[in-house]
């Protein structure tokens, strides 16, 4: 379905339900949005070039209630004072930080410090891209704090960690924990089959950083939800069908000094979908 027909059908007489078919068609227009099948948050790094505060008035004012939170916003060697001040921001927006990161680690010390900073801001997922010889040091952390990691692919932009196969290939045989946080734009940019792959790799996928991008290789760039090449009814509905219970948070990465159209429209268009 493209955007346009997808226009067309919400002012149809035709219920949205319609467009799914096998377990996708559990789908109730009528349900709550806190009971939709998926839920939605933000990766921080959308807000790369705001404040926090700002940052969540947009989400507040987009009912977006999950952020990933990043370490611009709350510096990992950040005191109890400052990490109270910002949770405090949280709360009082009704937004949970369910994870932080990404987090990069090329240092022993790097690793211990992430591990430290999550249990501090209460969160029991990092999203990390830890260095290869790293990973043994991850597996005992995670074993020690017993948090899971979710290992960012960044497609063709970085040698470490391309895709969801690369991540299994280094960790398949360390804790069950450690897993993929799965980036859909970059797993297209790599010319992957979106579907096949999160089938195949979907019971160590802890995250999902949505966006759409206009071409299938290196040179794709994200836009705006609805406007690319990714068919996130099929998506979508994928998850439905695997029971996937972790957050799908948007990474806008365009109008990066101006994202809240695009955003707005990108949830907009998600929220519509799964009505």
């Amino acid at each position: 379905m493209n955007r346009r027909n997808f226009i067309k059908s919400a002012f149809s007489t035709v219920a949205l339900g319609t467009m799914f078919s096998g377990s996708a068609a559990i789908l109730n227009a009528t349900n709550e949005k806190k009971n939709q099948a998926i839920k939605f948050g933000c990766a921080g790094f959308t807000f790369h070039k705001y404040s926090l505060d700002d940052a969540l008035k947009m989400m507040d004012r987009l009912n977006i209630r999950y952020m990933s939170l990043k370490d611009f916003h709350l510096p990992i060697n950040a005191n109890d004072e400052k990490i109270a001040e910002v949770l405090s921001k949280f709360k009082n927006k009704n937004i949970i930080p369910y994870t932080v990161g990404p987090i990069y680690m090329k240092s022993e010390e790097a690793v211990i410090d992430a591990f430290s900073y999550a249990q501090k801001v209460g969160v029991k997922l990092i999203i990390a891209v830890p260095d290869y010889h790293l990973l043994p040091l991850v597996e005992e952390k995670v074993k020690e704090y017993d948090f899971k990691v979710a290992i960012h692919i960044h497609g063709p932009d970085i040698k470490v960690y391309p895709d969801a196969a690369d991540v299994i290939a280094h960790v398949e045989n360390l804790d069950s924990r450690i897993g993929i946080c799965y980036d859909i734009g970059h797993t297209v940019r790599m010319g992957h089959d979106l579907l096949s792959d999160f089938e195949k790799y979907h019971t160590r996928i802890y995250d999902i950083h949505l966006k759409d991008v206009n071409k299938n290789n290196r040179s794709g760039h994200c836009v705006e939800g609805g406007r690319g090449i990714i068919d996130f009814n099929k998506f979508f509905s994928l998850l439905i069908q695997l029971n996937y219970n972790g957050i799908a948070s948007i990474e806008y990465e365009k109008d990066m000094s101006d994202v809240l159209p695009g955003l707005a429209e990108t949830i907009g268009y998600f929220n519509g979908i799964l009505s």
